[in-house]
Protein backbone atom coordinates (compact mmCIF):
# COMPACT_ATOMS: atom_id res chain seq x y z
CA UNK A 1 0.00 0.00 0.00
CA UNK A 2 2.90 2.37 0.63
CA UNK A 3 4.00 1.94 -3.00
CA UNK A 4 0.86 3.79 -4.10
CA UNK A 5 2.02 6.83 -2.12
CA UNK A 6 5.12 6.94 -4.33
CA UNK A 7 3.67 5.84 -7.68
CA UNK A 8 0.65 8.17 -7.92
CA UNK A 9 2.60 11.42 -7.29
CA UNK A 10 5.37 10.17 -9.58
CA UNK A 11 2.88 9.44 -12.36
CA UNK A 12 1.29 12.85 -11.89
CA UNK A 13 4.69 14.57 -12.14
CA UNK A 14 5.52 12.64 -15.33
CA UNK A 15 2.12 13.48 -16.81
CA UNK A 16 2.57 17.16 -15.94
CA UNK A 17 6.02 17.16 -17.58
CA UNK A 18 4.55 15.60 -20.72
CA UNK A 19 1.76 18.16 -20.92
CA UNK A 20 4.25 21.00 -20.32
CA UNK A 21 6.58 19.66 -23.05
CA UNK A 22 3.70 19.42 -25.53
CA UNK A 23 2.44 22.94 -24.79
CA UNK A 24 5.97 24.34 -24.97
CA UNK A 25 6.61 22.64 -28.34
CA UNK A 26 3.29 23.87 -29.72
CA UNK A 27 4.05 27.45 -28.66
CA UNK A 28 7.48 27.33 -30.32
CA UNK A 29 5.99 26.15 -33.63
CA UNK A 30 7.24 22.57 -33.59
CA UNK A 31 4.02 21.28 -35.17
CA UNK A 32 3.47 24.07 -37.72
CA UNK A 33 4.79 22.18 -40.77
CA UNK A 34 3.78 18.53 -40.79
CA UNK A 35 4.16 17.88 -44.55
CA UNK A 36 7.73 18.94 -45.34
CA UNK A 37 9.56 16.32 -43.20
CA UNK A 38 7.63 13.53 -44.91
CA UNK A 39 8.42 14.91 -48.37
CA UNK A 40 12.07 15.53 -47.47
CA UNK A 41 12.56 11.78 -46.95
CA UNK A 42 11.74 11.14 -50.62
CA UNK A 43 14.44 13.40 -52.09
CA UNK A 44 18.06 12.34 -52.40
CA UNK A 45 20.36 14.68 -50.47
CA UNK A 46 23.53 13.50 -52.27
CA UNK A 47 22.57 15.23 -55.52
CA UNK A 48 22.63 18.66 -53.89
CA UNK A 49 25.80 18.09 -51.87
CA UNK A 50 28.04 19.82 -54.46
CA UNK A 51 25.78 22.83 -54.71
CA UNK A 52 25.72 23.26 -50.94
CA UNK A 53 29.52 23.14 -50.70
CA UNK A 54 29.75 26.00 -53.20
CA UNK A 55 31.50 24.18 -56.04
CA UNK A 56 31.37 26.16 -59.29
CA UNK A 57 29.75 23.42 -61.35
CA UNK A 58 27.78 21.03 -59.13
CA UNK A 59 26.21 19.22 -62.10
CA UNK A 60 29.46 18.44 -63.95
CA UNK A 61 30.60 14.86 -64.47
CA UNK A 62 33.54 15.23 -62.02
CA UNK A 63 31.37 16.48 -59.15
CA UNK A 64 28.46 14.09 -59.58
CA UNK A 65 28.06 12.22 -56.23
CA UNK A 66 26.13 9.45 -57.99
CA UNK A 67 29.28 8.48 -59.93
CA UNK A 68 31.31 8.34 -56.74
CA UNK A 69 28.71 6.13 -55.07
CA UNK A 70 28.83 3.73 -58.04
CA UNK A 71 32.62 3.58 -57.87
CA UNK A 72 32.51 2.77 -54.17
CA UNK A 73 29.90 0.09 -54.74
CA UNK A 74 32.13 -1.62 -57.33
CA UNK A 75 35.24 -1.33 -55.18
CA UNK A 76 37.03 1.19 -57.45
Amino acid sequence: MSVILIMIPGAMVLAALGVWAFINAAKRGQFDDLDTPAIRAVFDDDLDAGAQRGTPDAKSKDNDPADHDDARAHGL
